[in-house]
């Protein structure tokens, strides 16, 4: 196999949850050597999340757990005692890269803050992923994808306008700010490599639900220039300018479809050129928002859906030209033989787990690929190897454990 991207990057991973662990899977998925620091006994919380095979809850079995750790070693390290804050300060003396997300301030609390790390390795980056950044006075608080996505602008403009605003999706938020700090991390490394001089990268997770490209950045700009705040729809999500325009539903599930004036008469071809549709009075400029002749076109079109599936509706779409698609059930995603011929997903056999479907890799790179070399380490796996890498030899391994420091 060729030569992985970032075959030559090692990392010291100290995160837990989503966004930090997200982070260095990217980074480890495309060759970086990643450990990652557990606390003794119980591990990153990740482990207790779902979902499970057969909804049996089990540490070693955590779906979110085994895609979000992939390609990296676990090492159990209690950072809180003085033994193992000295094997966490000999680790990143070795490491090109320590990501971490705790709290602000318990880095520093272990004795492994920034300025510390930096004396240690002038050329080591080191990143801080948390909920609102290292300094002002939201720095302390708590959060969840929920307060992220509300705070962040765009949960006002989702929902019905005469009702309450209503989230849409899942830790969409959570995953975009490990992307981002992914990112970060890496542009940093590359002037460590040239200056010989790291740096300490701030993550907030809040701010990267701010700066979003899920809608965010658009509404933030048009605030910005002409005061405009976004709003939510009298129509829900099929208020969108026009006809038909919106979520539809089919003989097998749900189909969406974007219309309007311009695009009309590739809904006439779409649906055959019924004889119904051809007359004039459906292509003026007013006919768009006159509600009698959309109710009178929804009389047609149902109909036209409920007799067909979302992929006989869809075949019909693309042959006319309309901007649609499918609203695609997780078991549609999984079985697309499109999304399968391009490795959307890799199989991964995990001795607790077992062998399971995971999301593959976010992009191709010609040269440089992408693979599952480990699956995710069971709590631990790895502190042996580690440890005996930065030079600690099997009696200092033991009395690390009999003092539970491992």
């Amino acid at each position: 196999m060729p030569e992985m991207a970032l075959s030559d990057l090692k990392v010291l991973d100290l995160t837990h949850g989503i966004s930090g662990p997200y982070c260095t899977k990217l980074l480890g998925d495309y060759g970086a050597d990643v450990i990652k620091i557990e606390r003794p006994g119980s591990g990153d919380y990740a482990r207790q999340i779902g979902p499970f095979p057969k909804d049996v809850p089990h540490p070693e079995k955590s779906g979110t757990f085994l895609h979000l750790n992939t390609n990296k070693r676990s090492v159990t390290l209690d950072l809180s005692t003085e033994s193992g804050r000295d094997v966490a300060l000999k680790l990143a003396r070795r490491a090109d890269i320590v990501v971490e997300s705790f709290r602000p301030g318990v880095m520093a609390d272990f004795g492994l803050d920034y300025p510390i790390l930096n004396g240690e390795n002038s050329a080591l980056v080191v990143t801080s992923i948390s909920n609102f950044g290292q300094t002002g006075p939201y720095r302390d608080w708590r959060a969840s994808e929920l307060i992220f996505y509300g705070m962040g602008g765009e949960l006002y403009s989702t929902g019905l306008a005469d009702r309450e605003p209503i989230k849409m999706g899942a830790d969409v938020g959570l995953y975009q700010a490990g992307s981002v700090a992914a990112f970060a991390t890496l542009s940093a490394s590359f002037s460590a490599r040239e200056a010989g001089q790291g740096e300490h990268i701030d993550i907030s997770i809040m701010e990267t639900q701010a700066g979003s490209i899920d809608r965010r950045m658009s509404m933030l700009l048009a605030y910005q220039y002409n005061g405009e705040l976004s709003g939510r729809s009298a129509d829900g999500p099929n208020g969108l300018g026009g006809y038909p325009s919106g979520v539809y539903p089919c003989a097998d599930g749900y189909f969406q479809i974007t219309s309007g004036t311009r695009y009309f008469p590739r809904i006439v071809k779409m649906l055959g050129e019924p004889e119904e549709l051809l007359d004039p009075k459906w292509h003026t400029p007013e006919a768009q928002s006159d509600p009698e002749l959309e109710a009178e076109f929804d009389a047609f079109f149902y109909p036209w859906l409920m007799a067909r599936t979302k992929y006989q509706i869809w075949e019909a779409a693309r042959s006319a030209n309309v901007l649609s698609g499918p609203l695609n059930t997780m078991e549609d995603i999984a079985n697309d033989q499109v999304f399968q011929s391009r490795g959307a997903f890799s199989n991964v056999d995990h001795p607790e787990a077992g062998d399971f479907a995971y999301p593959g890799r976010p992009f191709i790179m010609e040269h440089s690929p992408w693979s599952i070399r480990r699956p995710a380490p069971r709590l631990g796996e790895h502190t042996d190897e580690a440890l005996s890498e930065s030079g600690y030899t099997a009696d200092d391994i033991s009395r690390f454990r009999e003092k539970r420091v491992v």
